[in-house]
Order: C-alpha cells, then structure tokens, then sequence
C-alpha cells in the first residue's frame, strides 16, 4: 500500500506580546496573542527527517518580538499583514502563511474627568481577533469580534417551535435575549483602514441586536449579518456564532410571591450555539 503526505502545517502558539508606545504626552498599550502556521515544502522533514527547510517555531517567536519592536503594531490586521510578508520574503520553501492575532483591549483610567495617560484597565472580556493567509499570489484578511456580551429585556420572542413528546419549553413574548458575540468578517481585497471598518462593524452589529424586534436569536443573527453586509460593501462575508446565554425565570410561587418577569437565575450551560455564514 503506497502512503502519502496528504497535509502538514507547522508553527507557533500563544506567542504573547505586549507592547508600550511611550509618547512624549502619553502612553498606548497594546496586548496580542499571536499564532504562526506555516504550510510548504516540508516532506522531508515527516519522511526522512531532513530539517534543511525547517525554520525553528523558536525562530517564529522571537520574529513576533522583534516586529513588534522594529514597527508600530498599529492595527493587529497590519501586524499580521508584516509578517506574512516577512516569513514568505525570507523563505522560499512555503506555499502560506497564516497568522492569526487575538488582541485584549485596554482602557485609560479616569482621576476625576481626566483620563490618564499611563494607567490603563481591562475593557472586559471582548477581544479583538484578526487572520491574514498569505500566498505567493493572494492575501486574504478576516476581522472579527469574541465575546462581545450583549442582553435586552425587551423586543425579544420565541413562539411557534416544534414540539414533540419531550419538549416542555413554554412559548415567550417576551424573554431576556443574551448573548456572546463571536463574529468574523472577510474583506475584498486591496481594503485598508482597518481601524474605522471594525469600529464599524461593531456599531453595526451593536445597532442591529438593539433596534432588530427579535423571533429567534436565529432571526437576529440573520438582522446582524444582514447590517453589516448592507454597511460595508468592502465585507464580502460575515460569519456569525452566537450563544444562547439563558436566563431563566425563578418560580416564586412555593414562596408565596408572583414573579411578573422580574426576577432570573443566569445560567452558564447548557445553552443553545447558533451559527450562520452570511455572504453576497
């Protein structure tokens, strides 16, 4: 029986970097997780172990560092966009690189009204994410969303599902709708400003859950997508997962009280995953 390679990738992960821009009036922060992956000619190394074409994932971290020194990191989308350049200049044995960047972001602190230029605080959960896949003859880059947690108490239903003999979920007009925002978005090629399109697209995508009067998280997702698309003619898909966060309402009538919609428990799992690709 002949065996053969079909696939390999190779690289480095959870290559952690945080970078200060010490300005003379203030201080900027920046924090990125970064993933090298590279694909190429590198059957020798699974079949004979040559390692001639190997650039050590050693090498991929401390290549992270020292663009992260030599150059403002900017947007992470630029950050990415160098070192793909970088790695497919310096190495002729690869067929892509792929970057992905996952960036935690920071805020200033206030003393008083003012806002402070070295004192700085988690924004929260949400993160920042970026991919850049490079070839000898295409860059394709994605932006995107995680965790962006959002909830309305209003405009919210879920009626008219399917039953069978195990389902007991009571129908809803009114329900809190939850969720954590997982968004990734491709742009056509030759797009810059990075910056202005996420911003964006996160207001879009914001705007949307908030004015979208809501049968289904399904039918929401679709109302996101839908916005952004409409918004952005540089975004050529979106894609979109978004957890159904419960909240559920606490039965007080063992203790003698009503409960008119106003008080929950919040529950953390299971819940429901709702995921669709939204493209023109």
């Amino acid at each position: 029986m002949a065996i053969r390679l079909a696939q390999n990738s190779y690289g480095k992960s959870r290559v952690r970097v945080f970078r200060v821009a010490r300005h003379q009036d203030r201080h900027d922060v920046q924090e990125l997780d970064v993933a090298v992956a590279f694909e190429g000619d590198f059957e020798s190394v699974h079949t004979l172990g040559d390692n001639s074409k190997v650039l050590p994932t050693d090498t991929m971290k401390n290549t992270v560092y020292a663009l992260a020194r030599k150059h403002p990191i900017g947007t992470i989308e630029d950050f990415c966009l160098q070192l793909t350049a970088h790695f497919l200049q310096r190495n002729p044995q690869l067929w892509q690189v792929q970057v992905d960047a996952t960036e935690t972001l920071w805020a200033r602190l206030a003393h008083g009204d003012k806002l402070q230029a070295s004192a700085f605080t988690h924004a929260g959960e949400e993160k920042r994410i970026a991919q850049v896949r490079a070839t000898r003859g295409e860059t394709v880059v994605h932006s995107g969303i995680a965790n962006l947690f959002v909830l309305k108490t209003a405009d919210s239903a879920f009626e008219g599902f399917l039953r069978d003999e195990y389902t007991t979920l009571k129908q809803d007009r009114n329900r809190i709708l939850a969720t954590l925002i997982h968004a990734d978005w491709r742009y056509a090629p030759g797009v810059g400003n990075f910056e202005a399109l996420w911003n964006g697209v996160r207001k879009s995508m914001i705007e949307a859950f908030v004015q979208h009067h809501s049968l289904s998280l399904q039918h929401t997702l679709y109302a996101m997508g839908q916005a952004v698309l409409g918004d952005f003619e540089s975004i050529l898909e979106i894609r979109l997962s978004l957890p159904n966060k419960h909240f559920n309402l606490v039965d007080l009538a063992p203790l003698g009280m009503d409960n008119p919609g106003e008080v929950f428990v919040p529950t953390e799992e299971p819940h429901g995953l709702i995921e669709a690709t939204l493209t023109r």
